[in-house]
């Protein structure tokens, strides 16, 4: 297997080679040149992701500042938006459904490292290079979730169709559908009902 496979299979790899390094730098490149177009320049914007993030749906929307580290691993859905400091770490795939709303300073982070600083901390090649050794896991999001500000999406998880993950969150393991959720680590604290219509909310009329 190459790096890549490695990588994408949640295998350990060395992320130091030219091809990983190589879409790295493009996916950083592409979202620097999106960090400085303004928001009203749709078209540039849209020119940039169709290169940056080839799997996306239909009217995506990225306040910006973004940061992705391959883009092309990353999957969304229709009529998503993320609003200021989104970021991606896509080492894994990264599912995104239909209507999945970010706050700001939102975290999406496959990769993962060993506990042990021995395994953990960079190495020298015998060339005098530095090189370390990692591994990454999956996200998944169902449709209709909205994660409020500061959420940070850990490998591994999971998160089921239309829940909520409330401000601040730290997601370490899987949300089942329908529930508003928050904590660090976050857990589940109750089911979203009819009973949370805005529209049952009288001050707000």
């Amino acid at each position: 297997m190459t790096e890549k496979e490695k990588m994408l299979a949640g295998k350990l790899y060395d992320a130091s080679g030219e091809e990983l390094t190589e879409m790295r730098k493009k996916a950083h490149i592409l979202s620097k040149k999106y960090n400085d177009t303004f928001e009203d320049e749709t078209e540039i914007r849209k020119e940039i992701l169709k290169e940056l993030i080839p799997h996306a749906g239909k009217e995506l929307y990225l306040q910006g500042p973004i940061q992705f580290d391959y883009g092309q691993f990353t999957w969304f859905g229709d009529r998503c938006f993320a609003n200021f400091n989104f970021t991606v770490l896509d080492c894994c795939p990264v599912r995104i459904g239909d209507d999945v709303f970010f706050g700001p300073n939102c975290t999406i982070a496959t990769p993962l490292h060993s506990l042990l600083y021995s395994e953990r901390n960079m190495k020298y090649r015998e060339n005098g290079d530095l090189y370390d050794i990692e591994y990454a896991k999956p996200i998944t999001i169902g449709d209709n979730c909205w994660f409020a500000s500061g959420v940070t999406i850990c490998g591994g998880v999971t998160i089921g169709e239309g829940s909520v993950i409330g401000a601040g969150s730290i997601v370490t393991r899987d949300i089942p559908a329908g529930v508003f959720a928050a904590g660090n680590p976050c857990r589940v604290i109750r089911k979203i009902t009819e009973e949370d219509s805005v529209y049952l909310k009288k001050e707000l009329f």
